[in-house]
């Protein structure tokens, strides 16, 4: 039975960490909330180990944000749309930016 080349599998995970670098996860905070340190460390180490692009926001620099999200922080967006809030659950956040 012919097996499938390593090259073609390796050029398959090659694709899905391109995809993964193209996304980008956006988390929406504030200086000294526990909350959004926390939220911090999920999104470090999911974002790490995928390899995919994230950003932080401060509410307090921003009007727009803080009117929109000041009740929920930390918010997390990804590619744009609100993914989460006040707790980011590790595996949920994985299994979104993996899809």
């Amino acid at each position: 039975m012919a097996r499938m080349s390593p090259i073609f599998r390796r050029g398959e995970r090659r694709a899905e960490s391109k995809v993964s670098r193209e996304r980008l996860v956006t988390l929406i905070g504030k200086p000294d909330c526990h909350l959004c340190e926390d939220a911090q460390e999920v999104v470090e180490k999911v974002c790490g180990d995928l390899g995919v692009r994230w950003e932080k926001k401060d509410i307090t620099q921003d009007e727009e944000l803080h009117r929109e999200y000041w009740e929920q922080i930390p918010v997390v967006l990804v590619d744009g749309a609100q993914h989460t809030f006040w707790r980011v659950d590790e595996e949920r956040l994985r299994r979104t930016l993996k899809a």
